[in-house]
């Protein structure tokens, strides 16, 4: 189990590595000049060169990216050029706000996702399970920013029950819970849809097999039967795709940051990209892509130790 958790944190490692050269790449790629954007078109050449000459922006490309992992190891990850502000800082004052916003999201849909597939798995054909069967459907396909947007209109606007904008900063944690609600909402309703079809399909598929049957004949309560025997397998896809889904939610904070105006790394980055400010947006998309990463090899590990068969895998 060591040596699979080895394995897979440095695969973690170069991913990280991968994504974010790729990424600088492609920013570069883009057509303008960052400094020029930043200084503006009546800037003098001089003022470019100097511009460049501090972002490191004159140095060949190669240069460029091995010093970029180079200050990354010594934990500077540059300056907030607009800001003249270390962009680790930047960084460190919003992540709270979007990690809590994501750990809420996939919390009520796990709490939701995963007992309403369990409970149509177990009542196939039922009412129950075909109404859920539908409304996953529409949870799925309805985008982040559509359910925020209704959900600002309708409970805050029209009914008064939540906060409209804001994180709730000045009104301590309980009015950082209350204006969390909706944010959290929004990002994860679609993920109970998921998760529900999930753990449905793969109780279902377990069910079927033999040694469910085996344990039936032996007279097992059924209690022990689904949660012990049954569950424990089904729930691995479940446990896989809350990987990727922490990740996916990541992306989608940044609607939900936007509509609520909440401070958190989405907005960050949204605001960064509109300025072209270089140092942040590598920043952002550093701890961005990393948190992801760790998001999936913690569900690849805590599958491991679920299923022990997945260890000799890599």
């Amino acid at each position: 189990m060591i040596l699979y958790m080895v394995k897979r944190t440095a695969l973690g490692i170069v991913i990280i590595m991968l994504a974010v050269t790729l990424l600088y790449l492609m920013i570069h790629a883009v057509p303008g000049d960052p400094a020029t954007v930043m200084l503006g078109p009546r800037a003098t050449p001089e003022l470019i060169a100097a511009m460049e000459q501090r972002m490191g922006l004159d140095k060949p490309l190669p240069m460029q990216i091995v010093s970029f992992f180079g200050r990354v190891l010594s934990g500077d990850l540059g300056v907030d050029v607009f800001a003249e502000r270390p962009v680790a800082e930047t960084i460190v004052g919003v992540l709270p706000y979007t990690l809590v916003l994501v750990a809420a999201g996939m919390s009520w849909a796990l709490l939701l996702g995963v007992p309403l597939g369990v409970y149509s798995a177990t009542h196939p054909d039922s009412w129950m399970d075909k109404a859920a069967g539908v409304s996953s459907v529409a949870f799925i396909a309805m985008p982040p920013f559509v359910v925020g947007l209704y959900a600002l209109l309708l409970f805050a606007v029209t009914l008064g029950w939540f906060p409209v904008i804001g994180g709730g900063q000045e009104k301590g944690w309980i009015g950082q819970l209350h204006h969390l609600v909706l944010p959290a909402f929004a990002v994860g309703l679609g993920w109970v849809g998921y998760l529900a079809r999930l753990v449905r399909a793969s109780m279902l598929e377990v069910l079927a097999e033999n040694h469910v049957r085996h344990a039936r004949a032996h007279g097992l309560p059924h209690n022990v039967i689904l949660y012990r025997y049954v569950l424990r397998i089904a729930i691995l896809p479940a446990v896989t795709i809350i990987g990727i889904g922490i990740g996916a939610m990541l992306s989608g904070v940044v609607f939900a940051e936007i509509i609520f105006a909440r401070p958190g790394l989405g907005k960050l980055i949204f605001v960064a990209v509109q300025q072209r400010n270089f140092p942040l947006i590598m920043g952002t998309v550093l701890v961005t892509t990393t948190l992801f990463v760790i998001a999936t090899t913690l569900s690849d590990i805590l599958n491991a130790l679920l299923d022990p068969r997945i260890r000799s895998r890599l």
